[in-house]
């Protein structure tokens, strides 16, 4: 049994108004932390929402503090409003660093503070809660001013963690390759080791309620590039389990690929075959890491590692699994090697699974035309609206294009699930009709018109069609076309005004030599 005594301000008065509102939020384990039980257990102040109520002090221990002298909290801090129920979600956690499991719980002698899990009481050994290797309990507050008027003092006091460390007590290895371990309680779990990418697992004699790691030996799903490390079964409801890992680099014929459309562009799958219901195992978690050379060449980046599940009722038929990079100190207590990257990810639902790297996926959603006919020379607005619906945020050049050649490009930056509005200017000094896109979304059909013409209607382009040099374009039908100047020829039409100038020069000579001479 291992204990570390902390410290707990709830010296808190309650305020008649304005008083404190909790937060809530996921908690996030970083920077440094309070370690005890031969470091295999640290805790941390949460990074996030509710990060004022908890920090370190001198000593690196744990301090959580709710009244007036935390220095982290406003000057005017006043307390709670009396009458209310205040609960923060999140507030430290703790992080189980060893290779088998902890039983986590805490006690302290204060009856209007409650520690809280998930929304559920962890005080006394009757409700802890069973941490695996790497994995994090956020720990949070309730606050009870329920029957308390303005001013009492609730009071505060020490609180003790306490952990209960469960290790391998022998581990021995069969004639078969088999790895065996025996805990001294009658489990015994059982690993073989048939091929590089492949694994079988067995543990028997689980108690009730209680989970069990297995040691997957950095079986390959990618060479040595992509590894699964750890599968972690919990909430057994007793008795033996059994299931089998196998990974590969390419999909499975029975699941597909992982569809790029969610914008995660897979690395490697691997399958999960059990021979246990829902009801004997609750969840299973997956340790993975991924080689860093790898993933520079790949241009991968170590945040955006994802597994992902199969599933028919998903988006896409992929459900994204709520994994967590293993924080560098955690990463150092467990000695995991520093060239890898390592993720987790909890399922309670078993089919094939993949490691993914998620991507920004920025497209054009839709472009539009702010006029369809313009004369030569002038210009026309083209909008567009591009959304990111990946899941990292990122930056690409979006294009216009006039019957497929590049017009301009635009670049855009954007957070996942962000839009944003773009406006291009095409202007063009040859009439003709012009078939506009953005990224190969169509904005339309803009029609060029001659501004040398007078004014009728042949003189402006026409909307179905255009020639290479800038002449009006012949109507739908007409294989003709307008009449064709030859470079030396008279038009007939000039004929007819030549000769009537020409009889008038005529008659004023005729009249000229008429007249009497003085």
């Amino acid at each position: 049994m291992s204990t570390a005594r902390r410290t707990l301000l709830i010296a808190v008065l309650v305020a008649a108004a304005g008083g404190l509102v909790f937060a809530t939020g996921a908690a996030v384990v970083d920077g440094p932390g309070d370690t005890f039980a031969e470091e295999r257990l640290a805790v941390h102040p949460v990074d996030g929402p509710n990060d004022a109520y908890a920090y370190l002090n001198d000593d690196d221990e744990i301090v959580v503090d709710v009244s007036g002298s935390n220095p982290k909290l406003p000057s005017d801090f006043e307390g709670v409003n009396p009458g209310t129920l205040a609960s923060a979600d999140g507030v430290f956690t703790i992080t189980y660093t060893a290779d088998e499991y902890a039983r986590v719980w805490i006690e302290h002698p204060e009856e209007n503070v409650t520690f809280v899990a998930d929304g559920e009481s962890i005080e006394g050994e009757a409700n802890n809660v069973t941490l695996g290797p790497e994995e994090t309990v956020a720990v949070g507050l309730e606050v009870d001013a329920r029957g308390a008027v303005a001013g009492t003092q609730l009071g505060g006091d020490d609180f003790d963690i306490r952990a209960e460390i469960a290790e391998p007590e022998s581990m021995s290895s069969n004639a078969d390759g088999e790895e065996e371990d025996d805990d001294g309680d009658g489990l015994v779990t059982t690993v073989r080791r048939p091929a590089p990418a492949s694994r079988a697992f067995e543990g028997r004699g689980l108690s009730p309620g209680e989970g069990v790691t297995f040691d997957a030996g950095a079986m390959e799903i990618v060479g040595d590039d992509v590894t699964l490390d750890r599968v972690r079964i919990e909430g057994v409801t007793g008795g033996d389990v059994a299931f089998e890992t196998v990974g590969r680099p390419g999909p499975f014929a029975s699941a597909g690929p992982l569809n790029d459309a969610l914008g995660a562009a897979p690395n490697g799958y691997f399958e999960f075959d059990h021979a246990f219901t829902a009801e004997e195992v609750s969840r299973v978690r997956f340790s993975v890491s991924v080689d860093r050379e790898y993933l520079n060449e790949t241009g991968g980046d170590p945040d955006d590692i994802s597994l992902y599940r199969r599933s028919e009722s998903a988006p896409g038929g992929w459900e994204r699994l709520e994994t967590e990079r293993v924080d560098p100190a955690v990463r150092r207590l467990l000695d995991l090697p520093e060239d890898r990257i390592h993720v987790t990810a909890p399922t309670d639902d078993f089919s094939v699974f993949a490691v993914a790297t998620d991507r920004a996926r920025i497209r054009a959603t839709d472009a539009s035309l702010d006029s369809e006919a313009v004369d030569a020379g002038e210009s026309a607005v083209v909008r567009a609206t591009v959304a990111n619906e990946g899941r990292d945020d990122g930056a690409r050049d979006v294009t216009l294009t006039a019957d497929g050649e590049p017009l301009a490009t635009q670049r855009v930056e954007l957070d996942p699930d962000e839009t944003a509005s773009l406006a291009f200017e095409a202007a063009f000094d040859e009439p003709g009709t012009y078939d506009l896109a953005v990224d190969g979304v169509s904005a339309g059909t803009l029609a060029v018109g001659d501004p040398a013409g007078d004014g009728d209607e042949d003189d402006t382009a026409s909307v179905e069609g255009g020639t290479d040099d800038g002449g009006t374009a012949a109507p739908d039908g007409d294989a003709s076309g307008p009449p064709t100047e030859e470079p030396s020829g008279i038009d007939p039409s000039n004929l007819v005004g030549l000769a009537v100038f020409l009889a008038i020069v005529l008659a004023s000579v005729a009249l000229v030599r008429r007249m009497p001479r003085s």
